[in-house]
């Protein structure tokens, strides 16, 4: 590590005058140190902790898999000779899978694999190709481009604590925030010299003038990321991965729907399940700047975390899987009077013997009105409406972050929401809200075990969401759901609503199938049995989003930072001396 006095005491403001060391607040987080300056400068949020521990969970996981998919790459080529093409490298039914509607279903996705599976094979030559480096058969260490470095805090913890990664290039169009990032890297001695760059530069620019360069390009933008994927998607190399976080979610969640169209091409819903939306609206507006340049996205996480949503991609190229990209995605019909939705999938295959034809999808997925209760239908989307993880990386990354659980500092929140993740139906698109359905008939809601139970005792699957506690996706068709609450109702009488209700109108109806409530076995998750902690409050007061950096922070800014903050700031920038004037070490851990 450099020394603070050293470093600083060379560094000089913009009027000439040189940097006080009492303006500096040293803050640790894993094994990275930064001197953060007293003036909202630099953007740093504390809050961002959880996104930065699964970044490097994923990236360790991403190392591990990569280098797997190298051996058995040649492994399989020195058996099959040089001839023969390599094994994919992507997993056959990332590539190949056709998802389909099935109407009997409340949006689920049913997987066909019927089209050719020679495609993966194509993709993974080139992939490895490159890799191998001029047929050495030697698989390079990890590029890693973070396009929007400010502190430099998240490349420094890339370098000093992911084994195996070649170079972190750290980017910035600000030049306090570049200024800062270089004071940080000789902050953090010789590794983060050896293995952190630091540029001025415009993102897109350096994005476009880079393609197919990096193994791994991180996006975490204060705002909205859609500026920086056309640019994304072309720097990373086949088979490499972008991790993307977006934080404007009240334009995702449906309060600027116009705004959500301009910027990801997707109109939101505001249904309780809006903060999953957000992460299949994202999804979907990367893949569409993929397949402007012949590429495609296999998600392998897509979390939502705190005030943010965050995924994490691999991008490949090929023209053919390519073609898939209407299958995976679907618009929404979300019930103005009750909590049904319906799923209308954008594309549909027919297969004939060997070929495969890509046909629009078959529509309309509903009539003009609900069947349930008689209002009409909002329509959103189009949204990613397959598969959002890859349950195999999530078990893997899951199981890395247990066994280092001392080198993550925000271990239980990162665990929490794999182990929730872990148990999630991967194929259910959306959810539905329990105590939503309650409140559409105005009746009392019967507990989530004994609702799960009525759903597996009729046949179907139901499990829980990482998105919200009171979240159960279901491949329940909506009829069963509505038939489960009439038979609720019946042992649990409601008061008489006015008959143009959309409650009124549901119960008026008998149910068709008779609920069974006796508790199942499979009721509750293997997580809620062993009482494992899913859903965490936070960990201090005032954890959320904070002020955009160069912005003067003032007394309006109270209620993201807190008042004893903002008064320490105020009292710092009038010159007064703060309570504490020496400078202090701040332990995110």
């Amino acid at each position: 590590m450099g020394g603070a006095e050293e470093i600083i005491g060379h560094e000089k403001h913009e009027n000439g005058a040189p940097f006080d060391l009492n303006d500096f607040t040293v803050i640790k987080e894993g094994e990275a140190e930064i001197l953060m300056h007293a003036k909202n400068e630099v953007f740093y949020n504390k809050t961002q902790v959880n996104n930065r521990d699964m970044s490097i969970a994923v990236l360790r996981t991403f190392i591990s898999k990569r280098q797997q998919e190298h051996e058995a790459m040649l492994s399989k080529k020195s058996r099959a000779g040089p001839k023969v093409s390599g094994e994919p490298v992507a997993k056959p039914e990332a590539l190949t899978d056709t998802v389909m509607h099935d109407e009997k279903t409340n949006g689920a996705c049913e997987v066909s694999q019927e089209i050719c599976q020679g495609e993966s094979c194509s993709i993974s030559e080139e992939t490895t190709a490159k890799q191998e480096g001029k047929g050495r058969g030697e698989l390079k260490p990890p590029v890693v481009l973070e396009a929007l470095s400010a502190s430099g805090l998240r490349a420094l913890r890339y370098a000093r604590e992911v084994d195996g990664i070649d170079k972190v290039v750290a980017l910035d169009n600000d030049k306090a925030s570049v200024e800062a990032c270089r004071r940080n890297i000789k902050f953090n001695g010789s590794v983060a010299r050896l293995k952190v760059e630091s540029h001025l530069a415009d993102a897109r620019v350096y994005m476009l003038t880079h393609p197919k360069e990096f193994d791994v390009v991180d996006l975490d933008p204060y705002g909205s990321p859609s500026v920086f994927l056309d640019s994304a998607v072309q720097s990373v190399v086949d088979g490499g991965m972008l991790m993307c976080t977006a934080t404007d979610m009240a334009v995702l969640c449906g309060g600027n729907g116009e705004v959500c169209y301009s910027k990801y091409g997707s109109y939101p819903l505001k249904g309780k399940y809006c903060h999953e939306m957000a992460l299949r609206i994202l999804l979907a507006c990367i893949e569409s700047h993929a397949n402007r340049y012949k590429r495609y996205i296999v998600p392998v996480l897509s979390v939502q975390m705190d005030f943010y949503v965050r995924v994490f991609v691999r991008v490949y190229t090929s023209a053919s899987a390519m073609k898939n990209t209407p299958l995976k995605l679907s618009y929404v019909y979300q019930c103005t009077g009750c909590d049904s939705f319906h799923l209308q999938p954008i594309g549909r295959t027919v297969s004939k013997n060997t070929s495969v034809r890509y046909l629009p999808g078959f529509g309309p997925a509903v009539a003009q009105e609900c069947t349930d209760c008689g209002k009409k239908y909002n329509m959103g989307g189009p949204i990613w409406s397959a598969p959002i993880h890859d349950m195999e990386w999530v078990t893997s990354i899951l199981s890395d972050v247990k066994s280092m659980k001392d080198r993550y500092p925000a271990f239980d929140m990162i665990s929490a929401v794999l182990t929730t993740i872990s148990e999630e139906l991967p194929d259910i698109p959306l959810f539905l809200s329990l105590h939503n359905l309650c409140a559409t008939l105005k009746c009392t809601s019967p507990s989530a075990v004994i609702f799960r139970s009525a759903v597996i005792n009729a046949g179907y699957r139901i499990s829980g969401s990482h998105v919200n506690p009171l979240g159960l996706k279901t491949d329940a068709p909506m009829n069963v759901i509505w038939d489960i609450m009439r038979c609720w109702v019946k042992s649990h009488p409601v008061k008489a609503q006015p008959p143009d209700q959309a409650g009124s109108v549901i119960l008026a109806k008998e149910p068709v199938l008779q609920a069974n409530f006796a508790r199942a076995v499979a009721s509750l998750s293997k997580a809620q049995a062993k009482k494992v902690a899913r859903f965490l409050p936070n960990p201090e007061r005032h954890w959320g989003p904070k002020v955009r950096a160069g912005r003067q922070i003032t007394s309006k800014h109270v209620s993201l930072l807190g008042a004893e903050a903002v008064k320490g700031v105020c009292k710092h920038e009038e010159g007064e001396e703060p309570a504490s004037k020496q400078r202090s070490i701040v332990h995110c851990d």
